[in-house]
């Protein structure tokens, strides 16, 4: 189930760039989203976490890195 899941989430990571917990719940009915962000950076995914406060309420947007295009600019 969760090699589905991490296909899901990396699948959107690649064409959105990014992807909060709400949106992982509303549209893949995934609800641990933080525990498929730590099974893909195991596996060598460069993802970075950046915490947004919105009306008082923080939560957390994940963000693919493309290493690609960094190597490029070195």
């Amino acid at each position: 189930m969760s090699n589905t899941q991490e296909l899901q989430i990396l699948n959107h990571l690649k064409k959105h760039k990014y992807i909060t917990s709400w949106e992982a719940i509303q549209e893949y009915r995934i609800t641990r989203l933080s525990a498929r962000i730590y099974q893909l950076r195991e596996k060598g995914h460069n993802i970075i976490t950046n915490h947004i406060t919105e009306n008082g309420k923080t939560f957390a947007e994940y963000n693919l890195i493309n290493t690609a295009l960094l190597k490029e600019k070195d």
